[in-house]
Order: C-alpha cells, then structure tokens, then sequence
C-alpha cells in the first residue's frame, strides 16, 4: 500500500474537499426547509423549493458526502496515520456515524416535502439546522486536538 502513502497529501486535500462540500449542503438544506415550511403545498414557491432541495441533495451533499467517506477510508488504510489505540479515532468516527444519520433524517425529511407530507415546523428546522454546525464544531476539534 505504499501508493496510499506516496498520495497521502493528494488524499487528504480531497477529503477536505468532500468534507467542505459536504457540509455546505448539511448546513444549507435544512434553512431551505425553514422556508419551505412557510409557503403553500403545492404553491410554485413550493415547487420551487421541492426543486431545490433535491438538486441540493442529489447533486451536491450526497456524492460529496460518497467522496467524503471514499477518501476518509483511503486516509484510514493509509499505514501509519491512524492509531487506534487512542480515543479520538474512535470519537470521530461515532461523530461521522452521528453526520451520517443527520444526513438521514434530512433525506428522509425532502421525501416527506416532495410528497406534501411535512411533519415538522420551521423551529424544528430552525434547531435541526444548528445539529450539523454542533457536529462539524465537534469532529474538527477531535482530529485537531487529538484528545487521548
């Protein structure tokens, strides 16, 4: 595996990337819920917004969140930069797992917009849109401090 190595940089920026790219859409698609929430169903302001959302999730947050865990893998095979014996490998995995079910919960929530089916208000929005920001805080404090 020394090719994981010799690209380790090259594999690093692009999870970066994916990680950035990710993260735009976590921390848009929610707000864009905000809004929806406050117009008519099946108003063209509605349909509009149906639109958006998932362009937003197939376009953008799903194959950045796909690039995301690809290169992420490829830096966890690469020898030497992980050790599992400490604890903040493990702290950031539980808090990508916990990323991974936002992700979720906001596909499964644009399945419900698209059907005219919301379940939930704008503050429940408002509030869910503030958990990816809590996350993304957390998982960079982990692999930057590396707590033991």
């Amino acid at each position: 595996m020394t090719w994981l190595a010799d690209g380790y940089l090259w594999i690093k920026a692009f999870h970066i990337i994916s990680v950035i790219a990710w993260m735009a859409g976590m921390l848009y698609l929610p707000r864009l819920y905000v809004y929806h929430c406050d117009v008519e169903p099946g108003s063209p302001q509605a349909e509009t917004f149906k639109v958006m959302e998932r362009r937003l999730l197939r376009a953008i947050i799903n194959p950045a969140m796909g690039a995301t865990f690809l290169f992420g893998i490829l830096l966890i095979l690469t020898p030497g930069i992980v050790d599992w014996g400490v604890s903040w490998p493990w702290l950031k995995a539980a808090l990508v797992i916990a990323m991974t079910a936002v992700h979720g919960a906001l596909s499964r929530w644009r399945r419900h917009f698209a059907n005219d089916e919301n379940r939930h208000s704008r503050n429940f929005y408002r509030a869910m849109n503030e958990v990816p920001t809590a996350l993304l805080i957390a998982i960079v404090l982990v692999v930057v401090v590396k707590p033991s």
